[in-house]
């Protein structure tokens, strides 16, 4: 039934329907941006290709042949933007686990926390976040792609492999190499984990660093989503190991990606003409 409504949506969105084509991109773009925000490390960034991926979906759609869910379909374009668009990755693409570990090893200076403990513990929780998020970017652009697909959305081998074009075996080889980086990684430093690391004592050193903004908490800011609607076209769950259930217990976020307004302000613009001229080229 799921499936049967996808393909009437799709199909209504190509005859012209902008409530269909709003409705299909509402239903993806909260995946997309989660997707976004492991890959990239960075809210700002993730909004930015969110909104470049969902473009691409509205250009492409007419290639979409129906032989596999649209969402199935939705995650190869967005998987394929994330893991080769170079610009989109800048520096952190020459993050290291060597580079954080050292960093990681630094005395910390002596300062007084100006904050009482409700602040204190808000403040703890935005940089673990983003210390989490930064953390995947010591992958290499695949591993981090496996690693996010295996562990946090929890998708099975025989789907994430199609998505990265590798087999089964080499995607659950990928996986398992991943984990245990990772794993090591989070035991040797990451506090949550039982590692050196304690985020409310990185504070100070944080905010020096500008790490971290005492007035702008950005995750704090964000809507959370209900595991259950990123979840919901995944039936088949993957086992997580103990040492990377940290990044089980992360929160999904709602995108503040409007579709309605977009469409509006795309079906008339210079650019979607352009962005049409410029697939077909490369369709030739």
């Amino acid at each position: 039934m799921q499936n049967k409504r996808e393909i009437l949506l799709v199909q209504s969105s190509l005859a012209g329907d902008v409530d269909s084509l709003t409705e299909l991109l509402n239903e993806v773009k909260d995946s997309i941006f989660n997707l976004s925000l492991r890959m990239l490390g960075n809210i700002y960034d993730a909004e930015d290709a969110t909104q470049e991926i969902l473009l691409k979906i509205v250009s492409n759609l007419s290639s979409f042949k129906q032989q596999s869910r649209f969402s199935t379909w939705v995650y190869r374009i967005a998987i394929n933007y994330l893991i080769n668009d170079h610009k989109k990755r800048g520096f952190r693409e020459q993050l290291t686990f060597e580079f954080m570990e050292k960093d990681l090893e630094q005395p910390l200076p002596t300062m007084v926390l100006a904050f009482d403990d409700l602040e204190t513990a808000e403040l703890a929780e935005e940089l673990k976040l983003s210390c989490t998020n930064i953390m995947l970017q010591c992958l290499s652009p695949q591993d981090r792609c496996v690693f996010i697909l295996g562990t946090m959305f929890k998708m099975n081998s025989q789907l994430a492999s199609e998505l990265l074009n590798i087999t089964p075996d080499a995607y659950r080889k990928k996986l398992s190499r991943t984990r245990k980086r990772m794993g090591t990684f989070l035991t040797d430093y990451c506090g949550v984990a039982g590692g050196i690391c304690d985020c409310k004592k990185r504070i100070p050193f944080a905010i020096k660093q500008k790490r971290l903004d005492p007035t702008q908490l950005d995750y704090s800011s964000l809507k959370r989503l209900d595991l259950a609607e990123i979840f919901q076209q995944k039936k088949n769950m993957d086992f997580l190991d103990e040492q990377t259930l940290l990044f089980e217990t992360l929160s999904c976020y709602q995108s503040t990606f409007n579709p309605k307004l977009f469409l509006n302000e795309l079906l008339v613009s210079k650019q979607f003409s352009d962005l049409i001229k410029e697939d077909a080229i490369y369709d030739l």
